[in-house]
């Protein structure tokens, strides 16, 4: 394990060198531990990082070497760079251990210290590692798949690098790609290679160095750090406190777990993987996690009537060196109270620290730190009980001897008495802590399960009810139903805590049933980490659907409104518009031409009729809702028919002004008045549509155009024989008889009349050549 989290060291600090010799223009390193032998490369760096020009010795012997390094070494003392341990003769002689000690020495203080050092300074942090895990978790908060707690198995799945890109960088890619890949090594490499070419970060990590068990912790930190330089960094002190808040992991030495072990008295790390909550990564605000995962500490005790503190001597593998040199030498009565000595202040030691736990508290985190506490206690008992019983045994090989007088006697074995009286009410009030602290700590965590199993049989009754209550049936009830699931995600934002608490739970079994109760708490958890996740989705799900119709429900209300304002606006004008009773020719023709721009008005219009019916389908498709679709079918049947009464009005206007025409010039038809109209009304729609445009339309518009030229002239050749007809009839008028009867009696109104319906003949040919 060490070799391996060796070599990805290596391979991950001779890229980030690369990476920074590119940048100076220097040339790259192949091996990390023999090339900086020399001291000259490493110079070479610290000249890129500090810009100082650095003087090196050009010799090649093991002297110039070592000046070399030491004058890299004085660099980096000047600049405040931890150097514990580390000499000039380390590196020469290529000591992979101090020489990555190094490296890793200068990536912290130029890659991790100094990106960070403003925002430390702003929020007054010292933790440059707390206050970047601070960022990881404010960034990806939102991604239900990810929650982060280290720099090293939180990132082993590829999903924590994808999510903190993409919760900064969303055009970059679509997160639902991601989670649907197979393999972690996938994501990782997804999230590399994204990293590389939108954000320019070299590729510091291969994906198999991170898709491990355990990665190393170094390379991950000199990574993220390098996305934290090239992204937003915000960090809220909300933020930092949760970090904080999170569960410690027990420090318990490998030598403490033999220890424990031996003595039958141990602790097993065992995870159990629970469900994960469901992502729609386009719901504006998911603000709760499933469980990412769930640790249970479970402690195997023995009988209750059996001691792990044997009353007799039981030797612990340490102390055969202590006992075996009493035994060996001679035994005399000073030796044996000088080891008297130092087992008794260290057993007042002992007595004191059990004392100063203080009373077990009844917050169930306080109570696991307690827990945890008093384990490391009972292990250094364990680790001292041999002292004990040696310094009993010597004491009666002492008396056997018959060396000493009948007073030493009587004090060794008084002495003894007392020893063996003080470990025994050592033992037992230890053990009757460690009693009271299971009991305590498995109520509390009982509790706190049986509230989350509680919570969770009462919120799935909650969204039972809300599933069967029809969404709508209008906007407002709507609007009401989206307040009324922000209640239900506030509410989950809360429980989260308490499924949090149950992240690292200790339990405590018998040798008898612990494999029973192991797999007891198993089925227990799955089956609450599977409602949990149940509940997220659910919740997930239905805000989208939520937030969809909301938003296409608007659409359409806007519409709506719109299209009723349109249509009131034009019935009005409609209505205004006189058909009957002009004072003269242009009054009709004015007429003329507000119909004309109102049937172009509806032609355009149309498109809007079949938006409110392509909006109306898509909403109630996703709704789903009968008495919706219901109501937005009366709105749209009464829609269509004020559509039509404007048309028929239209229409009617037309065919009145028609009437009013053909009534005082029999050969002007209604149907040229009609087709006048038509005329006009296309001419306005082109005129409407290039006014609409700044750049001239293109050819294809153009044809259409020339179409309908053509047709208006045609349409103008009819008018003008007609009107050539009128002339030649009314000069033959003017030469008959029947004018001069007119000319004697001064009765010139017929004729009046006559001539007023050739001018609007005149007019209306005049107009249509304006059009061409």
């Amino acid at each position: 394990m060490e070799d391996e989290r060796e070599d990805v060291q290596k391979k991950t600090f001779t890229k980030w060198v690369n990476a920074q010799f590119s940048k100076f223009g220097k040339q790259h390193i192949e091996n990390l531990f023999s090339d900086l032998q020399d001291g000259r490369r490493l110079l070479d760096l610290l000249e890129g990082l500090t810009g100082q020009k650095l003087p090196k010795e050009k010799g090649s012997t093991r002297v110039h070497a070592l000046n070399n390094v030491n004058k890299a070494l004085r660099v980096l003392q000047n600049n405040n760079v931890d150097l514990v341990n580390i000499g000039s003769t380390d590196i020469v002689d290529g000591n992979h251990k101090l020489t990555l000690g190094l490296i890793w020495n200068i990536i912290l203080h130029w890659q991790v210290k100094n990106v960070m050092k403003n925002i430390m300074a702003g929020l007054q942090q010292t933790n440059s590692e707390k206050i970047l895990l601070s960022w990881v978790r404010q960034s990806t908060r939102n991604y239900p798949q990810v929650n982060v707690i280290n720099f090293t198995t939180s990132w082993s799945d590829g999903l924590a690098l994808n999510a903190l890109i993409h919760s900064h960088r969303p055009d970059l890619f679509d997160w639902n790609s991601v989670v649907c890949q197979q393999s972690a090594t996938q994501r990782l490499e997804h999230a590399f290679n994204i990293a590389r070419y939108q954000l320019g970060i070299e590729k510091l990590l291969d994906p198999e160095d991170v898709a491990t068990t355990y990665p190393d912790k170094k390379s991950i930190l000199m990574y993220i750090t390098s996305l934290f330089q090239v992204l937003p960094q915000q960090v809220s002190i909300e933020a930092i406190q949760e970090v904080e808040m999170l569960p410690r992991p027990p420090k318990v030495t490998k030598e403490e777990h033999f220890q424990l072990h031996h003595q039958m008295h141990y602790s097993q790390q065992i995870t159990v993987s629970l469900a994960q909550g469901y992502e729609r990564t386009s719901s504006p605000k998911p603000r709760f996690k499933s469980y990412a995962y769930t640790q249970a500490a479970y402690v195997t005790t023995s009988d209750p009537t059996r001691s792990p503190f044997p009353s007799q001597h039981l030797e612990a593998p340490e102390d055969k060196s202590f006992g075996s040199s009493l035994m060996e030498s001679e035994v005399n009565l000073d030796r044996y109270q000088t080891a008297l000595e130092e087992v008794l202040s260290w057993l007042l030691s002992a007595e004191d620290t059990l004392q100063a736990q203080g009373e077990i508290s009844n917050d169930v985190e306080v109570v696991k730190e307690q827990f945890h506490t008093h384990e490391g206690y009972m292990m250094d008992l364990t680790a001292h009980q041999g002292r004990v019983g040696n310094i009993l045994q010597l004491g009666s090989q002492l008396i056997g001897t018959g060396k000493l007088s009948e007073d030493e006697e009587t004090e060794v074995q008084e002495q003894m008495n007392l020893l063996n009286s003080r470990w025994e009410c050592l033992r037992v009030a230890s053990m009757e802590k460690q009693s009271n602290l299971h009991r305590v700590l498995m109520d509390l965590q009982n509790q706190k399960l049986k509230e989350l199993n509680d919570w969770l049989t009462k919120t799935e009754e909650r969204t039972r009810k809300m599933e069967k209550e029809p969404l709508g049936p209008d906007l407002e009830d709507l609007k009401r139903q989206v307040q009324q699931h922000k209640v239900l995600q506030e509410d989950l934002e809360q429980e989260q805590v308490r499924v949090n608490s149950l992240t690292h739970m200790v339990v405590v079994v018998d040798e008898s049933s612990g494999d029973h109760a192991t797999a007891a708490l198993e089925e227990q958890l799955k089956v609450l980490g599977d409602r949990w996740a149940n509940i997220c989705r659910w919740t997930e799900d239905r805000w989208v659907l939520l937030q969809d119709i909301l938003l296409k429900w608007q659409r359409l209300t806007e519409e709506q409104c719109l299209f009723s304002a349109w249509l009131s606006e034009k019935e009005d004008v409609v209505n205004r518009i006189h058909t009957t009773g002009f004072k003269d020719q242009n009054e009709m023709l004015s007429s003329l031409q507000k119909l004309a721009v109102l049937k172009a008005d509806l032609e355009k219009k149309k498109q809007s009729m079949d938006k409110l019916y392509s909006l109306k389908q898509d909403l109630l498709s996703t709704l789903k809702n009968k008495s919706v679709t219901q109501k937005m079918e009366a709105w749209l049947e009464n829609f269509a028919r004020c559509w039509d009464n404007l048309v028929q009005k239209l229409e009617k206007s037309t065919a009145q002004i028609s009437q009013a025409v053909t009534t005082t010039q029999p050969s002007l038809t209604q149907t040229t008045v009609m087709e006048t109209v038509t005329m006009v009304t296309t001419r306005e729609q082109i005129l409407v549509k290039h006014a609409q445009e700044e750049l001239p339309p293109p050819p294809p518009q153009k044809k259409r155009q020339i179409t309908v030229d053509s047709e208006i002239r045609k349409r103008l050749d009819v008018d003008i024989t007609e009107l050539h007809s009128w002339i030649t009839r009314s000069e033959a008028v003017l030469q008959s008889p029947e004018f001069a009867i007119y000319r004697k009696e001064g009765n010139f109104s017929d004729l009046k009349e006559k001539v007023n319906v050739g001018y609007a003949l005149i007019f209306i040919c005049v107009h249509i050549l304006c059009c061409l």
